[in-house]
């Protein structure tokens, strides 16, 4: 079956995802190995199990194809199955993947990367973003000597380690004194940062924010930051996990011209293959080499950090971005379906209710319930109608791949679930329409 879901979502339903569910729940925690794939994630019996994808397309095992937004959590940003990735790709795995030595291509990848990142001076690869965040922290209070982490606490996620795990809702396991060492300070506020390292003077190690997120940057304060680390003595990590390549192709930092100690990049960076990055400035970055007189640090070591596909991915897609103009189509794309979206939930009169939100190329959006608050209720609704209309979008993050018919096709399918919505609001009361439980917030204490 290789058909678009037509059905009104009372008829909709996806009986082999749901058995495919069952057995993904018996033998992985949480059903999935991200929790915000879980399918707590989606409506009750509504989580697509996927079989495969192509471009900005993907098939559930139901046989469903839906057009898709947030790919791979925003990893996969120029389409499934890309050709030129798949080559670069192909190549490596034909000539081996990993060595007892260092391969040429770590070379040709680091040289990729630091001329697409040219405010960096060293790179070192990963798999994740968690492996290259908690290295910069470790960096960080390697070179300080310092033992607090400042994260930012208007971001939603830094890594799935102690220091920052701690201070979520979902911190069992993880003893008090080590999330005793990370505080948090505001997004765009100097003074409470200031503040913040005031209080804890010659103590915080590091400064970590996405430099940009769902708003812009308040003026001058990516440069402030950078003048309050470098008063105080610590050092300023961008985390660029999302902000990489979507901003600009040298990340916010090229597009915001501030310079961060260090930054870290992944997602997009491997285009749904297993690779991260940790860079920075030389001085700070050779801690963790063989070339300095001070104490070694463990900065990262890791098996398959070297895998040969992976880091000709990354290299392919670094290529990509550069030479095609990759950045300015997403910001294209989004521009176009964020227009629609919003049109057509004017039109239904929920313009206050269904709002999006962040820069073109990441864009989500919120649903408000009748008073103007966050629903999880109203999500449910709205997630269920886009299902129905063949639209797979847990945010409206987009991909290269997306044509203009792509995104018509998702703002008529929004149309539709907006006039549902609107019956809910004049109702006061989305139940009818959920037919299950709500969707869940990704962290909650309890189950």
């Amino acid at each position: 079956m290789d058909t678009e879901v037509t059905e009104e979502t009372e008829e909709f339903s996806l009986p082999r995802s749901r058995q495919a569910n069952e057995r993904l729940h018996a033998l992985i925690p949480g059903g999935a190995h991200t929790y915000a794939k879980g399918d707590d994630q989606y409506p009750e019996n509504l989580a697509p199990v996927i079989s495969h994808g192509h471009g900005a397309h993907v098939w559930d095992v139901d046989g469903n194809r839906y057009i898709e937004y947030g790919s791979g959590l925003r990893s996969v940003s120029l389409g499934h199955a890309h050709p030129r990735v798949l080559e670069a790709v192909r190549r490596e795995i034909d000539r081996g993947g990993n060595f007892v030595r260092p391969s040429i291509v770590e070379v040709e990848a680091a040289e990729r990367f630091l001329a697409t990142v040219p405010t960096a001076e060293m790179v070192k690869f990963a798999k994740n973003g968690s492996d290259v965040t908690t290295a910069a922290v470790r960096l960080a209070r390697a070179v300080t000597g310092r033992p607090r982490v400042a994260v930012c606490g208007d971001h939603p996620f830094f890594s799935v380690d102690d220091w920052f795990i701690g201070t979520t809702p979902m911190s069992a396991g993880i003893p008090a004194a080590t999330t005793e060492l990370t505080v948090t300070f505001p997004y765009g506020d100097l003074a409470a940062t200031e503040e913040l390292l005031t209080r804890y003077r010659d103590e915080v190690a590091c400064l970590i924010l996405e430099p940009a997120g769902h708003t812009e940057p308040p003026p001058g304060y990516l440069a402030g930051l950078r003048d309050l680390a470098d008063r105080h003595g610590c050092v300023l990590v961008f985390d660029e996990m999302i902000t990489g390549l979507r901003w600009s192709e040298a990340g916010a930092q090229g597009l915001y011209g501030v310079v961060p100690d260090l930054s870290t990049f992944g997602k997009a960076l491997g285009n749904g293959f297993a690779v991260s990055a940790l860079a920075g400035r030389r001085e700070l970055m050779e801690w963790g080499g063989l070339r300095h007189s001070g104490d070694r640090v463990f900065l990262l070591s890791t098996t398959h950090g070297a895998e040969t596909h992976s880091l000709a991915a990354a290299t392919a897609v670094q290529t990509t971005y550069v030479e095609e103009g990759v950045t300015a189509r997403l910001h294209a794309i989004g521009e176009r379906l964020a227009a629609g979206v919003r049109e057509a939930a004017a039109a239904t009169g929920v313009g206050d209710h269904l709002v999006v939100r962040g820069r073109a190329s990441n864009l989500v959006f919120a649903t408000l319930d009748e008073h103007g608050r966050p629903s999880q209720e109203y999500r449910t609704l709205f997630l269920r109608r886009l299902l129905a209309g063949g639209v797979l979008a847990p945010s409206f993050v987009v991909s290269s791949a997306l044509d203009d018919a792509d995104v018509d096709r998702t703002v008529d399918v929004v149309a539709q679930a907006c006039a549902v919505y609107r019956k809910a609001l004049d109702a006061a009361d989305p139940t009818p329409w959920l037919s299950g439980r709500p969707v869940k917030p990704v962290f909650r204490r309890s189950v």
